[in-house]
């Protein structure tokens, strides 16, 4: 159109193509601690907003499309330091992760998923595969007993934003406090191709590492829980 004709036009847009402010969906993750002393008594309550996929997180979400480019699979490692091949193909021989399997064990702490703390720091969160200084699960001088995760069933939705979380709850049953100062997401990854052949065990494999803004101590026979939550349009 040119000049003073583009004016004339009867013109009229619907309401929701308007400018909302949010042209692409947002992801948030929030980190929340509390912290119960022996008596159950809440001491401690932190939140933190978590900002930290790792690189092994980032190359099991690239798509199918980037391994055809490269013509080659990306190594993952696991927190053992024990690593596996990638490679996602259009074919019967295409790597799937499958849960659960029978030939992976996730009694405590092996879960399919787990929350686990430690007591160290790294600078480069997107290259951890393991924390720093993990807190092993025990009741011996400085473990914790890593008690059962919760995965909420589903996505809840909220007006205009929609949430899951995953949690779980830990015990202090020694006679000293414990310190953590670090915490990371570690799934169990398994698999296998299309057609059920070269099965390969991945084993724990971090996924999410947050360093905390603040150290939290944890008193004898005291207790805590944590909670993962991810946000869609917070």
């Amino acid at each position: 159109m040119i000049g003073e004709t583009v004016k004339d036009i009867d013109i009229s847009m619907p309401r929701d193509a308007y400018d909302t402010g949010k042209h692409t969906p947002t992801l948030d993750a929030y980190l929340t601690i509390i912290v119960r002393d022996s008596k159950g008594k809440v001491i401690n309550i932190h939140r933190q907003r978590s900002h930290s996929p790792t690189i092994n997180f980032i190359a099991l979400l690239l798509p199918y499309n980037y391994y055809s480019q490269i013509n080659g699979s990306l190594t993952i490692t696991n927190i053992g330091g024990g690593t596996c091949s990638y490679y996602p193909q259009p074919n019967v021989n295409a790597y799937n992760i499958i849960y659960p399997n029978a030939n992976v064990s996730y009694t405590p702490p092996g879960y399919l998923v787990m929350i686990q703390v430690g007591s160290g720091s790294q600078s480069n969160a997107f290259s951890a595969t393991k924390l720093a200084a993990p807190i092993a699960n025990g009741s011996g001088t400085g473990q914790l007993l890593y008690g059962s995760v919760s995965i909420a069933n589903g996505i809840v939705a909220s007006g205009s934003s929609a949430y899951f979380q995953i949690s779980q709850s830990y015990t202090n049953a020694t006679s000293g406090t414990i310190t953590i100062t670090e915490v990371g997401i570690v799934v169990q990854v398994y698999t296998c191709s299309a057609a059920k052949s070269s099965p390969t065990n991945c084993g724990q494999v971090l996924v999410w590492y947050d360093v905390l803004s603040s150290t939290i101590s944890v008193p004898a026979n005291g207790t805590l829980v944590i909670y993962y939550t991810f946000t869609v349009n917070p």
